[in-house]
């Protein structure tokens, strides 16, 4: 199976292609799509660079799997809403290619990589680089996209079999249940 893990973001993201047979991951690629070339200002053309951009990964590695990393709430508003537009465009490059997208958050990679959920930056570059077997450190975006793609290797195969015993429901983001959000 070949999974393509992507780190959203709105000048840089990460993409990280690792092949799963088994228990044993093998790395395929990895890299970054920027959008560092065009003004600030440019959302429209910044969402289309990752859109093709994605959508060309996806292309090239033909993965049978994606994961994309979930958007924490920042605390700056106007940071999280440009950065949920970024994975939007990412996760539409991702089911136009009929993908199947599976989504995790930095803290769930984190502790499924590292062994704990607040690991720095450096210590996910140094774990992919040796569950992966790499001769050097990965880049910070590439590193977390290879940390989601090695994630889900682990945690979807749970997560098949136990779809596979009962069906799961998805948990709704901002989701309003009796005045209260979760």
């Amino acid at each position: 199976m070949r999974i393509l893990g992507i780190d959203p973001g709105l000048q840089t993201t990460g993409f990280g292609v690792v092949d799963v047979d088994g228990h044993a991951l093998r790395y395929v690629a990895s890299g970054t799509i920027r959008t560092t070339h065009l003004p600030l200002g440019d959302l429209p053309g910044r969402i289309k660079v990752l859109l093709d951009g994605v959508r060309e990964v996806a292309e090239r590695y033909a993965p049978d799997a994606a994961t994309v990393e979930i958007v924490f709430v920042n605390v700056n508003p106007q940071s999280t809403l440009l950065l949920g537009q970024a994975r939007g465009a990412c996760i539409a490059a991702l089911v136009s290619r009929d993908l199947p997208v599976s989504e995790y958050t930095a803290l769930q990679m984190k502790k499924a990589v590292v062994g704990h959920g607040r690991a720095a930056k450096s210590q996910v570059q140094e774990m992919v680089r040796r569950l992966l077997r790499l001769p050097g450190l990965p880049g910070t975006d590439a590193a977390d996209a290879l940390g989601l793609a090695i994630t889900h290797a682990h945690a979807g195969q749970a997560m098949a079999r136990l779809q596979a015993a009962s069906p799961l429901q998805r948990r709704q983001h901002a989701m309003y249940k009796d005045g209260r959000s979760y």
